[in-house]
């Protein structure tokens, strides 16, 4: 322990606001309890509901660190009693609940996974909150197989590419939306069979004409408001529509009668609340299932940018533009 300091930098929110209230301030390093191990951070990621906990609309649960930052990956500091896996100076990724944009993270035991063979500590630091969201959603909640059609809107997002090459790593067919070009030339890139500008083209038909009039059998939305009637339209018979995230209002209307008659389920989740018990079966799913595709190439991070940990603010005016493709991640 001699090693690690007393106090850290690290960002805090000094008022629910914009970009601006993300502040360096020397705070002191956390001691691991029972069950957590100590990261010395190297890299953080920025997601966007680090965006809605900085406006004031996403608390972390209690008892956790109130600072943003809900994925980290760098070395192993300290470890807490009853920690069997990790010891000092190990590789670590982890999902946490709060403090990320920081030098010092705490990370729960089951919850940190290594660092997946071939990537480098940036891009380690983008895996945790996507994989984690993508593998629960898409494939255990929206139980996607192989040969279905899978439609991820966002395409061109940190979660969007994450779900495209899943999807294809398990044998679907992918209908990717996204709102420029260059976006949907991303999404193409990385293995959608259709790439669905939707500022000019309308997704619902798109889909219609893409499935051969039969639909999307897994939708994974982010959007909601006036997407949800659409995308209960767009859906096949049977078809599964799970939703991650509110941007466009979570007040919705839609038709519901036509959810009975193709017989679909609309599901969703939110993970910051979930139990560690939880998070960590997620975790061993992704080691067993999903961390051999970084080894072998067949799915990788994409990365939009890197900032400095004290330019955060900056990183979130990156994400609030939704001009990036792929991760933004802090370098600490």
């Amino acid at each position: 322990m001699a090693s690690t300091p007393e106090t850290m930098t690290a960002i805090e929110i000094t008022t629910p606001g914009g970009p601006e209230v993300l502040q360096p301030k020397t705070l002191p390093v956390p001691k691991p309890g029972a069950g957590q191990i100590l990261v010395k951070v190297a890299a953080a990621g920025v997601n966007r509901p680090d965006v809605a906990q900085r406006v004031g609309a996403y608390p972390p649960p209690p008892g956790h660190s109130p600072l943003p930052g809900l994925e980290v990956a760098g070395e192993v500091a300290a470890v807490g009693t009853g920690v069997s896996r990790w010891k000092i100076g190990d590789k670590v990724c982890a999902l946490v609940n709060g403090g990320g944009y920081a030098q010092y993270c705490l990370a729960e035991d089951g919850i940190a996974l290594p660092v997946p063979a071939g990537l480098d500590m940036v891009r380690a630091a983008g895996v945790p909150e996507t994989f984690f969201t993508v593998w629960n959603n898409v494939f255990e909640r929206g139980r996607l197989g192989a040969g279905e059609w899978f439609l991820v809107h966002g395409g061109s997002s940190g979660i969007g590419t994450t779900a495209i090459q899943l999807a294809k790593a398990f044998g679907a067919k992918v209908i990717a939306t996204a709102g420029s070009a260059d976006k949907c030339k991303a999404c193409t890139d990385l293995g959608a069979d259709r790439a669905v500008n939707y500022k000019s083209e309308d997704f619902v038909a798109a889909v219609k004409e893409a499935t051969g009039g039969k639909g999307a059998d897994v939708i994974l939305d982010m959007v909601a408001g006036g997407y949800t009637e659409r995308n209960v339209i767009a859906a096949a018979e049977d078809g599964r529509i799970v939703q991650i995230a509110v941007l466009g209002g979570a007040e919705v209307t839609f038709n519901i009668s036509r959810l009975m008659m193709k017989r679909l389920t609309l599901t969703g989740s939110t993970l910051r609340p979930r139990t560690r018990e939880v998070k960590a079966g997620f975790a061993r799913a992704l080691e067993e299932k999903v961390w051999p595709l970084f080894a072998s190439g067949k799915v990788k991070v994409v990365m939009d940018s890197t900032f400095p940990l004290v330019k955060a603010a900056d990183a979130h005016r990156r994400l609030e533009t939704s001009d990036h493709i792929g991760k933004i991640v802090l370098a600490v």
